[in-house]
């Protein structure tokens, strides 16, 4: 499978698991609108989520791929079964044990993410019973991540991919179906919503078997203490707990990261908060299709390249992964830029929704664009020090940018206000992103190939051409004016969105880019 069609798959099924989560999140707020018991659902939906940021999809991810894919390439499938089995074991026993503590420590958890809910002793106490039923959440999805990192390294994307959709789907189902049940039964029809996680949870861990099985990779779980004790020993599985450390600290940078931006927005304007969640949920649109996608597909073949000693193969993939990023995170954070009032409005811009609040989130939404380039090119340069299992350099750099984007929330939020802090993400991954750059370059593991400066040209050209043509398509419609008319307003930004990959395309071919070329090499690739 080319690397350009692998990630056309994961942004396809992630595309449609960005719908079915913002389908979610409306019906969500028309059944239970906002209260204190939909405060005490988030709360204890947060505290799984953010377990599973930290440790599934963050640290053991990182170290998790990068290890198999080495172990597959330099000692062979039958080796590599093996270390899945002792890595599986492992993380079977440690979870259930976690998972556990966790149902047990509830009441401290809630205390530490949102003490305030004390003030209502019922939201506290609802919060605490729906973060017991969903904290084995995580242990679903840990197991998940160990299934999708053998999945991808396997090159089988989809399933991983799709798994997602089947939390919001089953999400929606309690929405819809559970929670009158509930409520004829006397019971809150928000608790649905938990029942429904972990349904989700369950479904997704399902889902992985029977892929696994196809392939001969489904692992075999050790029970008696022998089999456990040498599991422990395996020196692969010791290697990848060597390298969770130090990605989990960079996992956790992020995530104190959006803790302190969180709590400076609930010291400005009332509705800093939801600004800055409404424009960040337009931004995982195209930092999970892209960014998202070319990590989950380079890894591995990086991964792969760099134990097999194939500097050349390496660089190559990095040149193609940045090319594929500037060719397209760049008119989409043109776009975010020059677009994002219309954004804004066609999609948000009804029900309680004032019309101050589409341009507060418009100026949040344009600062996170201004670093879409390095959100999105992060996705590509972190795996290419993963695939050496250097873990310790992307956290350094992103303690630095921690610190740097803190300074620039010291200037700019009293200038300019919620959207400081939008910019000062922005501007800290574009920071970021340099920095890992520079840093494979000085190594040596990245060798730009020839023809950057033609490239470059010819997707500035395009990308001109396209920001002169948002301009004024911004300015041609009252898109505010027509919120009585949204179906209006929909054909409008529809047609416009068309016509703006006709131009920027249009203009990519005039100046004979050679985008067949691009796709051709990542056949090459794969």
């Amino acid at each position: 499978m080319s690397l350009f069609k692998a990630a056309s798959t994961v942004s396809l099924l992630t595309l449609v698991s960005r719908f079915t989560g913002l389908a979610r999140d409306l019906l969500m707020a028309a059944i239970f609108g906002a209260n204190a018991l939909t405060d005490a659902f988030n709360v204890a939906f947060r505290i799984p989520n953010l377990f599973r940021r930290l440790f599934a999809e963050g640290a053991f991810s990182q170290a998790f791929v990068p290890v198999l894919a080495s172990s597959r390439t330099v000692d062979g499938d039958k080796a590599t079964l093996q270390l899945i089995d002792h890595v599986a074991t492992v993380l079977a026993w440690t979870l259930l044990l976690f998972s556990i503590l966790g149902v047990l420590f509830a009441p401290v958890l809630v205390w530490l993410l949102a003490s305030g809910l004390r003030q209502d002793a019922g939201s506290f106490d609802a919060a605490v019973t729906m973060t017991r039923w969903m904290f084995p959440y995580i242990g679903c999805m840990s197991l998940v991540a160990l299934a999708a990192g053998v999945l991808n390294t396997w090159r089988r994307y989809a399933v991983p991919a799709a798994t997602p959709i089947l939390l919001n789907l089953s999400m929606i189902a309690a929405a819809l179906l559970l929670s009158p049940w509930f409520e004829r039964r006397g019971i809150e029809p928000i608790f649905a919503m938990a029942a429904g996680v972990m349904a989700g949870g369950v479904l997704q861990l399902l889902v992985q078997i029977p892929a696994l099985k196809r392939l001969g990779l489904l692992p075999r779980l050790g029970m008696r203490p022998g089999s456990i004790r040498a599991a422990w020993r395996d020196s692969g599985v010791r290697r990848i707990l060597a390298l969770m450390a130090p990605a989990l600290l960079g996992v956790g940078v992020a995530q104190i990261s959006l803790m302190i931006n969180t709590q400076i927005a609930s010291y400005l304007q009332a509705g800093s908060v939801t600004w800055l969640f409404y424009a960040d949920r337009l931004m995982e649109f195209p930092t999970a299709l892209l960014g998202v996608a070319l990590g989950v597909v380079l890894t591995p073949y990086l991964a792969a390249a760099k134990a097999a000693q194939d500097g050349p193969q390496y660089s190559a993939m990095l040149d193609w992964g940045l090319r594929m990023v500037f060719v397209l995170a760049l008119p989409c954070a043109v776009g975010l830029l020059l677009f994002a009032k219309p954004l804004v409005a066609s999609l948000f811009h009804y029900g309680a929704l004032r019309d101050s609040d589409v341009n507060q989130i418009a100026l949040a939404l344009m600062g996170y664009g201004v670093g879409l380039l390095g959100l999105v090119a992060i996705k590509v340069l972190a795996p290419g020090y993963y695939a050496s299992q250097d873990m310790r350099t992307p956290v350094k750099i992103a303690v630095a940018v921690l610190v740097f984007t803190q300074l620039l929330n010291a200037v700019l939020v009293p200038w300019i206000g919620h959207a400081g802090l939008a910019l000062s993400i922005g501007l800290g991954a574009l920071l970021n992103a340099l920095w890992l750059l520079l840093g494979l370059m000085r190594r040596g593991a990245f060798v730009p190939s020839p023809g950057w400066w033609r490239f470059g040209f010819q997707v500035l050209a395009g990308v001109v051409a396209l920001a002169i043509f948002l301009w004024w398509a911004s300015q041609a419609v009252d898109w505010v004016g027509l919120r009585a008319t949204p179906w209006l307003r929909l054909g409008h930004l529809a047609w416009m969105l068309c016509a703006s990959a006709v131009v920027y395309f249009g203009v990519l071919w005039a100046t004979r880019f050679d985008l067949k070329g691009l796709l051709r090499s990542s056949r090459r690739l794969g």
